[in-house]
């Protein structure tokens, strides 16, 4: 359930802030075209900066009666106080919001929400000796790297794959570059680093000899469901990002409801992040081709009733 205080709205367990600043705007300080669907914008947010972790996203709106757009937070500075997110081109809203130039800005910006990533509870000695591998698609770059940041602030290594379809789809390569142990590119056509699928570069680095602990994946569903697939073949644990079924990100509107192991989980409210071996990855994908239309959404709210929406009492968003 999503709760309003003032000017403050939270998902428990994981508080967000709306930010609200004298004019009730947050400033769009930079924007840049990473592609040319997809856009970084740094945002003037201080108190979402403050409390912000790894793995963690926040909704924005760019007018009153705007779509709310559930976006993982890419970058931050404290110091700042700013955010970075990065978007692609794929409907109306986020084509408009295309459009907004440095000076302009957004009328809500809520976060940090959703749960941080699993690594910044770890212990960082344990960290340091473990082998971990990211593996990235497409926009899912942007969520991958504050992880892999983080890691490298904490004196953590970690090896990078980014996979796009062609190089012009492949972003952030600088910026991972700085932090990554090792970065490998891959695109499905050739035209950049090593052609081919990510999951054909996880499979050439194992034959290599490298032993990892543990993977992260983020990207495109399908692209989740088949290197967890190979990592489960490979037996390396794999967590997953499920932002990409994220719609509301309150856990009200039941469009990230997904089957992990035998339970009902929300994206937005339980996650974004689980083991990527118990996700039913078949299940989730045809639920977001159903979700897209009015017909469909009624349908799922019939058949699912009580279990539909975060307030089913499986996910902790009702309490």
């Amino acid at each position: 359930m999503l709760y309003l205080t003032g000017f403050i709205y939270y998902t428990p367990p994981y508080p967000g802030v709306r930010e609200r600043t004298d004019n009730n705007v947050y400033n769009i300080l930079k924007v840049e075209s990473l592609t040319d669907s997809i856009y970084l914008m740094d945002v003037e947010a201080p108190r979402v900066a403050k409390t912000c972790l790894p793995g963690q996203f926040v909704i924005v709106r760019d007018s009153e009666d705007g779509e709310r757009i559930p976006l993982t937070i890419c970058d931050y500075s404290r110091e700042k106080g700013t955010i970075t997110i990065v978007f692609q081109v794929v409907g109306a809203a986020t084509e408009m919001m295309s459009s907004l130039k440095t000076g302009d800005s957004f009328t809500d910006f809520v976060g940090p929400l959703g749960c941080p990533s699993e690594l910044v509870n770890e212990d960082i000695d344990t960290l340091k000796n473990k082998k971990i591998l990211f593996v990235a698609g497409g926009v899912g770059t942007a969520p991958v790297y504050p992880q892999v940041k983080w890691l490298h602030e904490q004196g953590v290594s970690a090896d990078v794959i980014i996979g796009g379809r062609t190089k012009d789809l492949i972003i952030l390569e600088e910026q991972m570059k700085a932090v990554a142990g090792n970065l490998y590119i891959t695109t499905d056509d050739g035209s950049y680093g090593s052609k081919g699928v990510v999951t054909n570069e996880i499979q050439k680095l194992v034959d290599a000899g490298n032993q990892y602990d543990v993977c992260i994946a983020i990207g495109p569903m399908i692209m989740m469901k088949f290197v967890c697939k190979l990592t489960k073949e490979l037996e390396i644990p794999t967590v997953v990002s499920l932002n990409p079924i994220m719609v509301d990100g309150t856990g009200m509107c039941g469009a990230c409801r997904v089957t992990v192991g035998d339970e009902v989980k929300f994206a937005c409210v339980d996650g974004p992040e689980f083991d990527g071996h118990k996700v039913n990855f078949d299940e989730a994908m045809k639920r977001q081709q159903i979700y897209k239309t009015a017909e469909g959404r009624a349908y799922l709210a019939a058949k699912e009733g009580a279990t539909h929406h975060g307030g089913c009492g499986n996910c902790g968003g009702d309490k």
